[in-house]
This record gives C-alpha cells, structure tokens and sequence, in this order.
C-alpha cells in the first residue's frame, strides 16, 4: 500500500506542476508593462478626474487572462507591494487588449489605484499570485521623464523601450504610419520587369508542376491498372511472365468512337433510303358493266294517240 500511496502521491504532484505550468503560460506569463507615464499635467483622466502617473498592462495571448492577485511593485526589494484585488471583473483583460492602473497612491479609489507612484523610483515590476516569479519588469530613469510624455515599447510587447511620440493609454504604441509593402517594393522595381519577371515565373512553374503531377498519376494508374489485369488473370488460372505484355481490348473511349461512328452511319443509311422516289405505272381491267351511264335511271318518253 505504501509503494501505491508514493505513486499516486507522485502522480498528483506532476500533474499539479504540469496544471500550474500550463496556467501560468495561459494567464499571467502572457501579461507584459507595456507603456507608463510618470508626469501626467495634461494627459489621460481617471475615473474621478484627476489625472496621475499610469501604467499600462498588455495581455499577449490570444485568450482572456485575468490577473487579479497578481502584484505590482516599484520596489525591487518588496515584490509584494500592491497585491491586486481578486472578484473584481474589471482585472479580466481580453484578448490582445489592455488594462491601465494608476499609480497615485490612492487605493481608496478602486482596484486599479496602486499604494505607490513613479515619481521616486526608476523601477516597475509585475509578479505573479505567488509574489516570488518575475514576470515582467523595468528599469528607467526617472529623472528624465517628460511632462505628458508616456514611456513605453515601441511596438506592443517588443522588447525596444523609449519615449514615444503619443501616449496611447488602452492603445497600440505603433502610431507611426510605416510605408506599404507596395511603395517599398515600387522602390526595388520602378519598371515593373521584376515584378512581371515573377509573375511569369510562377506561371510558368505551376504549369510544369501540374505537367508532372498528371504524367506520374498517370502512370501511375496504368500501373495499378495493369495489376489488376494480372491479378483476374492469376485468379481464372492465367500465369503471366514478368516480362510479358497483356493484351488489352479497345478502351472505353474507343468504344464509344465506335459506336458512334455505326450509328451515324445507319442514320445516313436510312436519311438516303427515304429520299428516293418510286414511280410505277397502275393498270386497271376495264368492264363496261362497271360503267356509271348503266346505273343511271332511263327518263320515259311521252306517246300521243291520234
């Protein structure tokens, strides 16, 4: 009972490992510190009106993650400094969205106002629920942050940080319009050669790959059909060589030209028959007894006496 016991002992705890690995990749190992702004003058409101340092938190995954009792912190040596409030919707952030919590010292105000600010600290943190695993962290200067200047990656979750040109608190910090592939491409290609070039290119090749693709499932099928042939031959006692070719009988498609070929010709055949003209000459015995004057009725002539 002891060995079954250490078993499933052993069991339950990889399972649990496997269960919180798996939680932590899906939930708040998918969060990241994505963009802060320390001096707010005259930038983003909260929901009082006031305005504050922010910190914006971006969800990675492509699922809901919820990081409540998760821990924020400007302190390296207390990762436990806020501990964010658990059954409160507002800390479930969607998918590849974004949640922006206010570092005003001022948790009175809600689940979203942090014990803490960013105007004496150069460093922000985010742990997870057991306030012992990083996972995600910054380390600035605060001493050159600007006024309503936001500090964050230049691309969401990219790993380059730097002051940007718009603060985009719930917003992608891209906001620099690039050039379209096609503009770069035009700059490659002004004439177009190389573009038609390519074209043709494709065209050509998928024409070859097709070519092939229909010659060897064509031969193929003979193969298999020849098989087959050989099989029904061995079955009604028929031993072919190896080397020795069978003889087939016209295919379908020449029967067809057969067939076809009759039967318009009898149709010709009758077409032609039923276009000659047949004269022939009716001669009939002639009776006098069958003449019409015989049947008609004799008009009796009138007799004077004298």
């Amino acid at each position: 009972m002891s060995k079954v016991f250490k078993l499933v002992r052993s069991f339950v705890i990889i399972m649990s490992l496997c269960v919180s690995g798996k939680a932590l990749a899906q939930n708040a190992g998918d969060l990241r510190i994505n963009e802060f702004l320390v001096i707010n003058e005259s930038n983003y409101q909260d929901d009082f009106g006031v305005r504050g340092s922010w910190i914006e938190i971006y969800n990675t995954a492509y699922n809901y993650v919820n990081i409540s009792g998760c821990y924020l912190t400007n302190d390296p040596k207390n990762p436990k400094k806020y501990r964010i409030p658990k059954n409160d919707p507002v800390t479930k952030i969607a998918p590849r969205s974004y949640l922006v919590f206010w570092a005003d010292n001022k948790t009175t105000h809600g689940t979203l106002h942090l014990n803490f600010d960013l105007r004496e600290t150069n460093y922000l943190a985010l742990y997870d629920q057991s306030g012992r695993v990083l996972i995600d962290s910054v380390t600035f200067n605060h001493t050159i942050q600007k006024p309503d200047t936001s500090w964050g990656r230049t691309t969401d979750a990219g790993n380059t940080w730097n002051f940007l040109p718009k603060a985009t608190p719930r917003g992608n910090n891209d906001t620099v319009e690039g050039a379209s592939a096609g503009s770069k491409f035009l700059l490659y290609d002004p004439n177009g050669f190389l573009m038609a070039f390519m074209s043709m290119s494709v065209v050509f090749i998928a024409l070859i790959m097709l070519y092939l693709v229909f010659k060897y499932i064509g031969k193929y099928n003979i193969k298999l059909s020849g098989r087959a042939k050989q099989r029904e031959l061995e079955k009604q006692g028929i031993v072919a060589h190896p080397g020795a070719k069978i003889l087939e009988g016209p295919s379908g498609e020449e029967l067809t030209a057969i067939a076809t070929a009759i039967y318009l010709y009898e149709n010709e055949r009758s077409d032609l028959e039923s276009s000659i003209l047949t004269i022939e000459k009716t001669a009939r015995t002639y009776s006098p007894w069958s003449s019409k004057i015989y049947g008609l009725r004799q008009i009796p002539q009138k007799v004077t006496r004298r």
